[in-house]
């Protein structure tokens, strides 16, 4: 049982950081959150030490998001302000009310732009930039290899690159 709570302690922080880079919703990453782990001491005679613990913990994270969203699908209770929520805070004391307007639109645009990318260039690119997660780790979450990791991850930098030019003026 200290074992598990342990593990739980290690990486629990930073399954919820990647569950927030996909749901931008902090109570439900935090409910994510709980599902991985539970799932994680369900199978955890599963875990063969092949991968890191946290791999192979992101990789239960997204398969649990990914059920969470089959079944939102299907009530319809998630309000779109809900699906695009950001969450983006600033130190307005230190900045001018127009500087501070100006940051948060454009992080606002970037995140849409980050978020219209599509799968798996959003994961990759989000799991790269956020958790700073190597390649080799981002392809065992996906099982597929380092390169296929690699290739998907400056193919979304080209994407998300293209569509930013339309900001600038």
């Amino acid at each position: 049982m200290n074992d598990l709570q342990e593990i739980y302690q290690s990486y629990a922080n930073e399954i919820k950081a990647f569950l927030m880079c996909l749901t931008r919703n902090e109570d439900l990453a935090e409910e994510l959150t709980q599902e991985t782990f539970y799932q994680a001491v369900k199978s955890i005679r599963r875990y063969n030490g092949q991968c890191k613990m946290t791999v192979w913990l992101c990789q239960i994270a997204k398969h649990c998001y990914y059920d969470y969203l089959k079944k939102a699908k299907y009530r319809q209770h998630d309000s779109i302000e809900q699906l695009t929520q950001l969450g983006v805070e600033f130190d307005s004391q230190q900045a001018l009310p127009e500087t501070t307007f100006l940051r948060q639109q454009t992080t606002k645009e970037i995140q849409l732009e980050i978020d219209s990318l599509g799968e798996p260039y959003r994961e990759v690119f989000l799991l790269r930039i956020t958790l700073e997660m190597s390649f080799r780790e981002i392809a065992q979450i996906f099982e597929k290899n380092e390169n296929w990791a690699r290739v998907t991850y400056y193919r979304a930098k080209c994407k998300l690159a293209e569509r930013m030019k339309a900001y600038e003026v």
